[in-house]
């Protein structure tokens, strides 16, 4: 029986709202490795072929991930398989209040007190102090903000658990998928300017596919979504305490 594992994953304050209110089930992120434009990616367990000591090919070790040219070319999925989980790192500070110690996210800002053993204050000492011995604010007993990718895996608060992984290039999202990535679409017409970029041409008219690829240049660079690349296409679900 196979067993779970569980990777850490970055989300911005948008999309963990977005997460946290049900409205987003699924998350692109692209490939390391890019396949050919036209190239026919399969994602499912497969043999990767190794070179042995005499230098011969042989099917390596099983794993779980996206092949093409025949299996000549693949990659491992850095996220995992359906069924593994997927803890979500997001912008966090260390905070004490009457209540007790606790951590504070700006997406939402919700406050949620740690537990009450030496373990759980030693983690919170350190986080309080992330960024030198002096970052813990006297005046309101409040820490730096840690970014999504130091935060630590006992200060998250949010588990998603992997329902399916799939390869495409950016652009075939349809307006249901796009919808599942929690953007949240323009509620006026494009102006003119908007329409001459290539996200406005021809994407406009589908309001959250429009959305997701503002987003996505917002994200990545002005000329992301242009750049259409191959990307790990995840579906999710929250995994309820």
């Amino acid at each position: 029986m196979k067993s779970i594992v569980e990777r850490p994953i970055p989300f911005k304050g948008e999309m963990v709202r977005a997460i946290l209110d049900g409205r987003k089930t699924q998350t692109r992120r692209i490939m390391k490795v890019q396949p050919w434009p036209d190239a026919l990616v399969t994602v499912e367990h497969y043999h990767p072929t190794v070179i042995d000591r005499h230098g011969d090919m042989q099917p390596g070790k099983e794993t779980f991930g996206a092949h093409w040219d025949d299996g000549e070319y693949g990659l491992k999925s850095p996220y995992g398989e359906p069924g593994d989980l997927l803890w979500v790192r997001e912008t966090c500070w260390a905070e004490s209040t009457f209540d007790g110690d606790g951590v504070r996210y700006p997406a939402d800002h919700v406050w949620r007190i740690i537990e009450n053993t030496q373990e759980a204050s030693e983690a919170w000492c350190k986080l309080a102090r992330y960024g030198g011995d002096a970052a813990l604010d006297n005046q309101t007993n409040t820490g730096m903000r840690v970014p999504p990718t130091h935060m630590p895996r006992w200060a998250s608060r949010i588990t998603l658990r992997i329902t399916d992984i799939r390869v495409e290039r950016l652009q075939d999202i349809s307006e249901d998928d796009a919808r599942a990535e929690g953007v949240t679409p323009a509620t006026e017409p494009p102006t003119a300017a908007a329409l001459m970029t290539a996200v406005g041409r021809g994407a406009w008219f589908m309001p959250h596919r429009g959305a997701f690829a503002n987003i996505w240049n917002k994200i990545n660079g002005p000329d992301a979504w242009d750049e259409n690349p191959w990307v790990w296409a995840i579906s999710f679900e929250r995994v309820k305490p």
